[in-house]
């Protein structure tokens, strides 16, 4: 198995991962951020968004900082979320992945952002910063 060495960018902004009803529609709040993830199944409807943009009320996990993958990514690589989410699983991070067709991005809760680093840091994992939007 070849390891994969890969460089991160920490998101300046904080999420929210938020679940509504399988028929609800797709509300405005969730898409005016510059990186948001709509999911729809047949049990569900999952947006991930900037916290600021979440109203009150809402039911939905707070406080996840977002690491971007370098890309983009050859969709026939392999390895790459497992590169990340075993040594942090090892540590007992969790994480909320989500991919896209040029890179995958993983969410950690903020409370874990700078152990999350050292841990895929060790790993030969590289994370610089990100500038706002």
């Amino acid at each position: 198995m070849t390891t994969l060495t890969l460089t991160l960018a920490i998101m300046p902004e904080t999420f929210a991962i938020c679940g509504l009803d399988d028929g609800a529609a797709i509300p405005r709040w969730a898409l005016r951020g510059s990186f948001v993830s709509v999911t729809r199944t047949a049990e569900e409807l999952s947006i991930v968004c900037p916290l600021g943009d979440v109203p009150k009320g809402m039911q939905c996990s707070r406080g996840w900082r977002c690491l971007r993958v370098a890309g983009p990514l050859d969709l026939s690589l392999t390895g790459v979320l497992a590169s990340l989410t075993a040594p942090l699983a090892r540590t007992g991070i969790s994480v909320f992945a989500i991919s896209t067709f040029d890179t995958d991005y993983l969410l950690v809760q903020e409370k874990n952002l700078v152990e999350a680093l050292g841990t895929l840091s060790a790993a030969g994992h590289h994370a610089t910063s990100e500038s706002p939007p």
